[in-house]
């Protein structure tokens, strides 16, 4: 259970603006929503984009549409364990990613259809009283004061002026928050366009997503649910975006692939340039920027989407914790402490490949192929190439995290936990982050937390809303004894081992996971008082709350 925002009695109109609405910015609104947060959402359209974009998901993706309350809703309109392969101009296999775990809940590769992901998030904001959706609304200026932000918005009805406490930038790569706040978006941008075509009633019908390497023209194919193909072709340098509209240029392309006596059913064209970019800030006082606004990157490992969904959750449950007064604003500064350093990588990671795959030198791409299939010849390379191993997860160094207590190298603090299916007294089989809840949880492995923690630690739990759990075996789910966990404590059992396997690893037995399910904290159970009361320094928690 959520710690719900009390009203304050502040003279703002609402707790939190939202500027724009496309995932980042609905998703925001949802988890916002879900912490009984005042949000507004003004979006400039009328309506929301319904052609496709984005087409991959990862787990950590879907473990956030779960957060929201929304991941059944989501998952018709996705492809799990989506295949991607690479391959050379003959269709020759360079690398095969086909990860076959779900240690967080979910499988790493899902296609997707964009907007109706998109619509699955508009209308779970139906569900919030204290969330609203404003259409043909264009912010156009903000002032900032000690006490909120003042918003100029344009609507059919005429100009309105609006305060909130927060505002958040999710407007898109073209960002008019983040050119309002002055902040320069630094980077590079791709010397060649790319042509993308999506095909309704997919006519090659074969699953997965293949980028071929070819050095005449690098292209990509990609199946996307419900019947739709995309295909990506990369442009010449005198092949403009007129000539490429044109039904013959698309001819041309398609023939190799689709015979041209098949007819085709084309929902779009359009032409869009790579870009490698990183905002010099994700915070300025009381305005954030998050997803496109915040960041942009190449499209080769599906990261772009998911990172400002990574954004979005990083960042909600902070300022609902900074809005019910049981953290400082210092914690609000951790959501660029955290995010830059993964948001760089996942650019860095993402143009890397888009390098490799755009080489038009045909000597260079037979070096290429010889060094990928060298790779592949390697057992142990191959797994971590398969497995997506190389993919760079969230490991929080500075933030709003803390050390204390934790004796393991690598410590476990500011990592992913992981989400096996559990079962409770109540479910005999649930995945964790359904049973803990959407906000904190205190987990002891084979312990009673309230019988381990002190009680200046009880009562700080208390006061943050944190969900104490005890995690067992699952054949001692329902043995008691005299001095039992409380009916407030959760009891869980751990179904197939990963739970104990987890702990055996570890000599930290007392874990301390945010709402995002970050370890804050670990330790062995006689720290963990110690534990809590570190972090509540760390994230500026009131000593007399």
């Amino acid at each position: 259970m959520s710690p719900q925002v009390a009203s304050s009695g502040s003279r703002n109109d609402y707790d939190v603006a939202v500027i724009g609405a496309g995932p980042t910015g609905l998703m925001l609104a949802n988890l916002l929503g879900i912490h009984g947060v005042r949000v507004a959402v003004f979006e400039s359209r009328s309506t929301l984009i319904d052609y496709p974009r984005g087409v991959g998901m990862d787990d950590e993706t879907l473990r956030t549409f779960q957060a929201a309350g929304l991941v059944e809703a989501v998952l018709p309109h996705t492809v799990p364990h989506q295949l991607l392969v690479f391959t050379d101009a003959k269709h020759r296999d360079l690398a095969r990613l086909a990860p076959p775990t779900a240690e967080f809940g979910w499988p790493r590769r899902n296609g997707f259809v964009q907007p109706l992901a998109d619509r699955v998030l508009l209308d779970g904001l139906a569900r919030f009283d204290t969330v609203s959706m404003h259409w043909s609304s264009e912010v156009t200026a903000f002032q900032q004061d000690p006490d909120g932000v003042e918003l100029t918005v344009v609507t059919p009805e005429g100009e309105r002026r609006v305060r909130a406490s927060y505002v958040v930038g999710a407007d898109g790569g073209r960002s008019f928050t983040r050119k309002a706040l002055g902040l320069p978006f630094e980077g590079r941008t791709a010397s060649a366009d790319w042509f993308v075509i999506d095909i309704r009633n997919d006519p090659l019908g074969q699953p997965g997503a293949w980028v071929c390497a070819d050095p005449r023209r690098p292209y990509v194919s990609i199946s996307i649910p419900h019947g739709i193909r995309r295909f990506e072709f990369m442009l010449k340098r005198r092949e403009t975006e007129a000539v490429a509209m044109t039904d013959e240029f698309v001819s041309r392309l398609l023939k190799p692939i689709v015979p041209s006596s098949t007819k085709v059913d084309i929902i779009r064209r359009r032409v869009y340039t790579h870009h490698s970019r990183v905002a010099k800030r994700f915070r300025s006082g009381r305005v954030f920027l998050i997803g496109d606004a915040a960041h942009l990157m190449p499209v080769w490992q599906g990261q772009g989407y998911n990172s400002g969904i990574r954004d979005a959750l990083n960042l909600s449950w902070k300022i609902a914790m900074v809005l019910r007064g049981l953290a400082g604003d210092r914690l609000l500064d951790t959501y660029e402490s955290e995010r830059r350093d993964h948001v760089r990588a996942m650019v860095d990671l993402s143009t890397w490949v888009g390098r490799a795959v755009s080489v038009r030198n045909r000597l260079v791409a037979a070096v290429r192929n010889a060094f990928f299939r060298a790779l592949s010849a390697v057992p142990s390379v191959k797994s971590y190439i398969v497995q997506m191993r190389f993919k760079p997860m969230p490991v929080i160094t500075k933030g709003a995290v803390t050390r204390v207590g934790s004796v393991s190298k690598p410590s476990p603090v500011g990592r992913l936990f992981i989400q096996p299916t559990v079962s409770t007294r109540e479910s005999p089989s649930i995945k964790l982050d359904d049973a803990l809840g959407p906000w904190f949880a205190l987990i002891a492995w084979n312990n009673n937390p309230r019988a381990i923690l002190d009680e200046d630690a009880l009562r700080r739990v208390a006061r943050a809303g944190v969900r104490l759990v005890s995690a067992r075996p699952a054949v001692q789910l329902h043995w008691d004894e005299p001095g039992a966990p409380a009916d407030d404590v959760l009891v869980i059992g751990d179904l197939d081992g990963s739970l104990k396997n987890w702990f055996d690893a570890r000599p930290e037995s007392v874990l301390l996971l945010r709402p995002d399910r970050i370890v804050a904290g670990a330790s062995p159970a006689y720290a963990a008082s110690d534990m809590i009361r570190a972090f509540d320094k760390v994230i500026g928690a009131r000593e007399d709350a």
